[in-house]
This record gives C-alpha cells, structure tokens and sequence, in this order.
C-alpha cells in the first residue's frame, strides 16, 4: 500500500509562526472590539436610565397638573352653580381664565426646568 503523502506533511516553522500571530492578533483585535461594544452599552444604559428617570419625573408632574387644573375646572364650575346674574358669571370666568393662564405658564415652566434637567443630566452620563 501506498503511504500517505499528507500524513508526512510538516508545516514550515515561518508558517506556524505567521499563524500563530494572525490568531494572536485576531483574538487582540475582538478583545478590543468586545470591550468597546460593553462600553457603548454602559453608555447607552446610563443615558437611558438618565432619560427614563426625567421622562418619569415629567410624567408625574404631568399627572399632577392635570389633577390640578381638573380640580380648579370643578371648583369653577361649582361657583357657576352658584352665581346669582350674568355679570356674576362673567366675572367668575375672568377670574378662572386668569388663574388658569397663570397656573398653566407656572406648569410650562416647571416641565421646561424638568426637561432641562433631563437633557443635562443625560449629557453628563455622555464620556
């Protein structure tokens, strides 16, 4: 029988040595891919808990206005109820009309403080 030429097969040492380097830098080079993708996703975490943590503090004062502005629309209209003429009327719309319109620019400008502080505290978490 024949012997089998790829069973004296022998890799040259520069072969080896140049495979062997390839995988070394191979492996280096996925390392560093690896570490940089955790990375990115640290950031991506810390940025998303930042903005889940604004977007709740938002909501919350979202709700509370809205209760609050629901709670001066009943009491307004309980004085309508109430009001004996129609200048009484006119009168107790006025007034709600200006206290909501300054109660909407106070809530305006908090949820514009609350975004604000988001966006910074996002920015902060950002290398």
């Amino acid at each position: 029988m024949a012997k089998d030429p790829m069973s004296s097969f022998e890799m040259p040492p520069e072969m080896r040595n140049l495979a062997e380097k390839s995988v070394a830098q191979a492996k280096q080079a996925f390392d560093g891919f690896l570490a940089a993708a955790q990375q990115a996703i640290s950031r991506v975490e810390g940025q998303a808990a930042a903005a889940h943590a604004g977007a709740a503090d938002m909501s919350r004062k979202a709700m509370a206005f809205a209760g609050q502005n629901m709670a001066a629309s009943f009491a307004f209209a309980q004085k309508l109820a109430h009001a004996r003429d129609v200048e009484e009327v006119m009168r107790l719309q006025a007034e709600f009309l200006k206290a909501q319109m300054q109660a909407y620019a106070e809530q305006a400008k908090e949820l514009g403080a609350s975004f604000t502080q988001a966006a910074s505290d996002a920015a902060k978490r950002q290398p």
